[in-house]
């Protein structure tokens, strides 16, 4: 094994070299093509995708002569306010402000962290959003992964405003909308890389880039007071699977004509070097299925659901071995059912069978995809490592891939995963073991080479803890950006932006939104705090009844235990508690003149107290005093 793995790291290495001076030579050839070859050559190129993406969508675009689009600049400030995606990792949300228009640029939502028990996903604070609701003038979305669209269900529950997207990202959005029951409320716009749209005083371009889903795109925003360009989450890949490698020439041509600020993604900025191409992927999955063809197995992959491209190769593996292919997770067949209808994903007849036909087929003929490589407790590979899955139980002889990178925060929960699919037998495969993942994040190389085409005058890097943004303005220093441009910002800040300076001015409402259930907003930190102390501690509820007239104790004190000690070992305890109470309800009720919240209260601190001194915990007690 450890040969093995100083192999794969040596390839590794050669690769990352190669790639390097690909990245260098690229910027070399971009930065010597001459301003009427880059355009000619970018026209071509756009001209190409149109073509042969308008059989399958509507342009919404007053592109064209982009000359005559762009207007003309004026030392009127320009607002940038993120509400999400800064400081963390997931919910990316930006408001862009200029007199009386705003735009919102992505809409997505996050993980809950550890502490946020039973919550499900979390959204932005859209506080600000209502203050301005009446000067949106649109959504503009760069892909359709949930960190940057997951949120919009409950966003345009309150907000009437059209959302325009690629065909793929509003094709995963439209499932969501439906599961939502809003779908026929929202105005859904189909854009094209190379469109441009005209939403109040700003004119967005959608500019073709390359990451782990398809139709991702970035953002130029065309406003009077100058360009304002947003990468979106990217990567620099030179043999995608879709064939058209990332609109580099667009980006020079922004960088000639000047911009004003550049966003960019910070998510691999301490990771140096390139990332490596999705394609290099498909041959770490053939040599899995060819091991797993001589040994017999069956093979269980999880991806994420929407990395379409990681689909595909899957897919043209099983094709190339004779192996059925089901799926299992929601998400998986939304977007796989989607990919297949828009034809971002060519599967052939009779490769896909549902989850009740897996027993009709030898083990070593069957392909299984599923959601769950983050390790979420509900998503299928977790139900089959746990044995709760309906329909898949997990066998000795089963091969199973991670084919995804633990989310930070989520590296836990893919180890116990990966411990309980160890224990059912299976053979497991992950990130750490072998080449079956690869990000979809730009790494050192590419977040410079964007710089240095784009060439900002302001640079406020986005999309990642704070470690990533400090490293990414430190790769903009190299660049040669003035540090004082740079601006590392927080949630909620304030940045206006002119051609002739630049400061943040105040900050708006910003935060976490938790989503539990049906309840938005319903579960804030007392509530977090309440589930907290419960899974610590465990909670004493303290039952009794007292009569009106006499002020007389006629039934109890009960003592109820949930997660504090086991009842029938303290017998001794449970009797102390009774007695605490029962002089404080004593106390209390002499002289027939009391107060219920002052009652209650004592009950609560005298046998906290107590239980502290004999046990050193601290559980929730709950007085429950009825009055007869």
């Amino acid at each position: 094994m450890k040969n093995n793995n100083d192999t794969r790291q040596n390839n590794n290495k050669q690769a990352q070299n190669v790639a390097n001076k690909m990245a260098h030579k690229v910027v070399d050839k971009i930065a010597k093509i001459s301003g009427v070859n880059e355009k000619t050559n970018n026209n071509n190129n756009r001209n190409k995708n149109n073509n042969s993406n308008g059989k399958n969508g509507n342009r919404n675009s007053n592109g064209g002569n982009r000359k005559n689009n762009t207007p003309k600049h004026t030392d009127k400030p320009i607002r940038i306010i993120p509400l999400g995606g800064l400081n963390e990792i997931g919910k990316n949300l930006t408001v862009f402000e200029y007199e009386d228009d705003a735009l919102i640029l992505d809409c997505g939502m996050a993980f809950p962290d550890d502490d946020m028990l039973g919550v499900d996903i979390v959204i932005p604070d859209i506080t600000y959003l209502h203050k301005i609701a009446d000067r949106i003038r649109g959504i503009v979305l760069t892909h359709g992964h949930e960190d940057h669209i997951g949120a919009l269900p409950y966003v345009l529950k309150e907000f009437s405003v059209p959302v325009y997207g690629t065909r793929l990202t509003l094709g995963i959005l439209k499932n969501k909308l439906k599961e939502h029951g809003i779908l026929n409320q929202v105005k859904l716009n189909t854009i094209n890389a190379g469109d441009k749209v005209k939403l109040g005083a700003f004119t967005a371009e959608f500019i073709h880039t390359n990451h782990s889903i398809a139709d991702a795109v970035a953002i130029a925003l065309h406003t009077p007071t100058g360009i304002i360009l947003h990468t979106g989450d990217f990567k620099i890949d030179s043999t995608p699977i879709d064939s058209d490698m990332i609109d580099l020439a667009r980006f020079g041509e922004l960088g000639k004509e000047g911009v004003l600020a550049l966003l960019s993604d910070s998510t691999n900025a301490d990771r140096p070097g390139v990332t490596f191409s999705e394609k290099s992927i498909g041959k770490t999955f053939d040599n899995l299925f060819e091991k797993g063809e001589q040994n017999k197995q069956r093979i269980i992959v999880a991806t994420f659901a929407s990395n379409v491209h990681r689909v595909q190769q899957i897919i043209n593996s099983a094709v190339k071995y004779n192996r059925k292919v089901a799926v299992s997770g929601r998400s998986m067949e939304n977007v796989i059912s989607a990919a297949i209808e828009l034809e971002y994903m060519h599967v052939p007849e009779n490769t896909l069978i549902g989850l009740d036909e897996i027993n009709k087929y030898p083990k070593e003929q069957l392909v299984v995809i599923t959601t769950g490589s983050q390790g979420e407790s509900m998503a299928a590979l977790t139900r089959m490592a746990f044995t709760s899955h309906k329909k898949i139980n997990i066998e000795p002889n089963d091969l199973v891939i991670i084919s995804a990178s633990p989310i930070p925060g989520n590296e836990k929960s893919v180890a116990n995963v990966v411990n309980e699919l160890l224990k059912q037998g299976a053979e497991v495969i992950y990130e750490k073991q072998a080449d079956v993942h690869v990000s979809g994040h730009a790494c050192q190389e590419e977040l410079k080479m964007i710089l240095s085409l784009v060439k900002p005058k302001y640079f406020i890097p986005v999309h990642g803890e704070y470690r990533h943004l400090c490293k990414h303005k430190g790769l903009a220093v190299h660049t040669g950006i003035d540090p004082k441009n740079i601006f590392v910002m927080d949630l909620g800040n304030v940045l206006e932006l002119s051609r002739s300076s630049a400061k943040i001015v105040g900050s708006v409402p910003s935060g976490k939104v938790l989503v539990d259930g049906l309840g938005v907003g319903d579960v804030g930190n007392i509530v977090l705090r309440d589930r907290k102390h419960l899974a610590e501690d465990g909670i004493i509820i303290v039952v009794m009844t007292i009569e009106k007239e006499s002020g007389e104790c006629v039934s109890g004190p009960d003592i109820i235990s949930r997660g504090f000690v086991y009842v029938r070992e303290s017998e001794d305890l449970m009797e102390e508690i009774k007695k605490q109470t029962t002089s404080v309800v004593e106390n209390c009720l002499s002289g027939h003149s009391f107060d219920w919240t002052t009652l209650k209260t004592r009950v609560k601190n005298d046998v906290g107290n107590y239980l502290y001194v004999k046990t050193k915990r601290r559980p929730m007690i709950l007085p429950i005093i009825m009055e007869v």
